[in-house]
């Protein structure tokens, strides 16, 4: 017995021994100051772009963006957590220092990088959606005329929403009744209701509604711009632009984006944003 006892508490230490090589193995490269929580990657997401990021039936995160902000995390030996919130809020959270990093798909542009570092790392673009049927046969960007459009308040497809509007209106033609929405679901609701007419989001959504069978994706490819990841702090960016690299480099990378129909962008991933 005293035998089955000394080797029990040896294999004790043992594991205790191999827990704490394990967790000493695994030290994050990111600075506890660079982190709005020690040992934690926060991050804000809008769960409503399937299948890119959603809620499944459970109630569960699930998508790509969520399997790329868990996988980033683990390779900075650090535990993600995500911060469900709508977009309008996303940016002034990340300045405010409520968590570290939107992970939501956010469009780059040249304005936001002077807020936030950012770390274009996916290639996207608009698609407009109708009913099942396309029954008011959309076939060209001049065929939305008239129209009523639905889409997500604040961000870059509100933007671009307009732009297509005022190119409507430069031709003497009549524009769109543009409604706004907390996000993309509900607009995506509000066509389904009859509400709008079409509704605006990323080409991956549009896909994923059309082959579910609930719309119809009648315009695709518009305005294509990278998405990106955003941190606050440049130390942090660096840190999450080296894991992009390192699973680019051992394939994991382009085999997660693969697997969901996502075009990653060409070369490495950089961070752009301000100097500090």
């Amino acid at each position: 017995m005293k035998l089955l006892s000394a080797f029990a508490s040896a294999a004790a230490l043992f594991i205790l021994g191999m827990g704490a090589a394990n967790a000493q193995a695994c030290k994050s490269p990111v600075p506890d100051a660079a982190l709005v929580k020690k040992g934690a990657l926060i991050m804000s997401i809008n769960p409503t772009l399937p299948p890119m990021q959603f809620v499944d039936q459970t109630g569960a995160l699930k998508g790509m963006r969520v399997e790329l902000g868990e996988a980033v995390a683990k390779r900075l030996c650090l535990t993600p957590e995500y911060v469900r919130i709508e977009f309008s809020a996303m940016i002034p959270g990340l300045q405010a220092g409520r968590w570290d990093v939107i992970n939501t798909g956010i469009f780059y542009t040249d304005e936001r990088a002077k807020l936030m570092q950012m770390l274009p790392y996916e290639d996207q673009a608009i698609s407009i959606s109708t009913t099942k049927g396309n029954p008011l046969k959309i076939s060209k960007p001049d065929d939305l005329s008239g129209k009523s459009i639905g889409v997500e308040i604040g961000g870059f497809e509100e933007r671009k929403a307009r732009e297509l509007d005022k190119q409507l209106t430069d031709k003497g033609m009549k524009g769109m009744t543009i409604r706004t929405f907390e996000n993309f679901a509900m607009a995506f609701q509000a066509l389904r209701a009859g509400q709008v007419e079409v509704a605006l989001s990323i080409d991956s959504t549009g896909a994923e509604y059309q082959k579910r069978g609930d719309f119809d994706r009648v315009l695709n490819g518009l305005f294509p711009t990278p998405v990106a990841l955003a941190a606050k702090n440049k130390e942090l960016a660096l840190a999450v632009a080296k894991v992009l690299n390192d699973m680019k480099a051992d394939g994991s990378f382009n085999k997660l984006l693969d697997q969901y129909g996502v075009k990653a962008t060409d070369g490495a991933v950089v961070v752009k944003g301000p100097a500090s």
